[in-house]
């Protein structure tokens, strides 16, 4: 089939991009690396010694960043549907971070411990028709949250990419209510024409009863 203009200007603008010439040339996975550069950089999400898990993880920018942030010391567990060419030092799991067999299989990667840092970078299937697409987004990042609230350390935090629009601010109310402190962040790597910005949420409360709404 064809390409339609639509998607070779897409091809254009993506080849042309200088955030995947930088990708490239520094040997970084995907342009999505320099996001969480720039966010860690303003907010200290990553740390040595932090544990980390990447929803959503490939192609594997974001746990590249992240196991070099960590160290030795840190752990960074990936979890996707997709296969992903391993990373030296990433735990991977093949799976559905949203079944319970999934969630244990991350917790006795963490050698039972809480994580510090949940990220995720996920975007469904696009439609193209903006009002679907919002709302499966702003449902996957609820999926999201609601993992980070099962496994995140009481002074843990969670990194999600979401879209403005349909449900955008029914999940910022519901993760305001169930941590204690929600940023949104716009890096500068992110494409000014996208609908795309990210929630930082902090602290997550255990006892809210704003915690059902996500995990429902």
């Amino acid at each position: 089939m064809a390409r339609t203009r639509t998607s070779k200007a897409w091809m254009r603008e993506h080849v042309e991009d200088p955030w995947v010439q930088k990708a490239k040339a520094e040997g970084w996975r995907s342009r999505a690396a320099f996001k969480l550069m720039q966010i860690d950089a303003r907010d200290r999400l990553l740390r040595p010694g932090a544990r980390v898990v990447d929803l959503g993880s490939t192609p594997g920018g974001w746990s590249q960043v992240a196991v070099k942030a960590v160290g030795r010391q840190g752990r960074v567990v990936a979890v996707d549907l997709l296969e992903m060419v391993p990373i030296a030092g990433v735990h991977f799991l093949q799976g559905d971070f949203e079944r319970d067999e999934t969630v244990e299989a991350v917790r006795a990667l963490l050698d039972g411990r809480a994580a510090d840092l949940v990220l995720s970078d996920m975007a469904p299937n696009l439609s193209g028709i903006g009002a679907a697409d919002q709302a499966r987004m702003a449902g996957l990042a609820e999926a999201a949250a609601a993992f980070a609230l099962e496994v995140l350390t009481p002074d843990g935090a969670f990194l999600t990419k979401v879209f403005h629009g349909v449900g955008f601010d029914a999940l910022l109310r519901d993760l305001r209510g169930a941590f204690r402190t929600v940023a949104v962040r716009k890096p500068e790597a992110s494409r000014g024409r996208s609908p795309e910005t990210y929630l930082l949420a902090r602290g997550p409360r255990r006892a809210d009863p704003e915690i059902e709404n996500l995990r429902a």
